[in-house]
């Protein structure tokens, strides 16, 4: 049973870090592809980051590129999401996705190509 746990949210000033964690469990990962998404208040559910697990190809939405870096840590099978210079727009939920067989292409960004997701962490930037 495949199970993604995050962790790493909070409360911070306008111009902060946070760094999220999302711990991986329950098979191989190998070829998949790990993303980060965000939901704000009254708002749909949107892409921020994603990396390939084997290749470690990144890519962001506009929105967060310069600011947000995600990364992977293959022996903790984890993947970070690294937020520096933070915004109250930058205020969400933030969930963990993982999607099966990516070979790469343009549509990391839809959310139907991750089959796995976490129970969320919520960010709150202050301003």
């Amino acid at each position: 049973q495949v199970q993604l746990v995050e962790s790493g949210g909070g409360l911070v000033q306008a111009g902060g870090s946070l760094r999220l964690s999302c711990a991986a469990s329950g098979r191989t990962f190998s070829n998949y592809l790990m993303g980060w998404f965000r939901q704000a208040p009254g708002k749909e559910r949107e892409f921020v980051a994603a990396i390939s697990w084997s290749g470690g190809r990144t890519y962001y939405a506009d929105s967060v590129k310069g600011r947000f870096t995600i990364s992977r840590d293959n022996a903790k099978i984890t993947v970070y999401l690294q937020m520096n210079s933070l915004k109250p727009e930058d205020t969400a939920v933030y969930y963990c996705a993982a999607g099966g067989a990516w070979y790469g292409g343009s549509l990391y960004y839809r959310e139907n190509k991750y089959d796995y997701w976490g129970q969320g962490t919520q960010v709150t930037v202050s301003s």
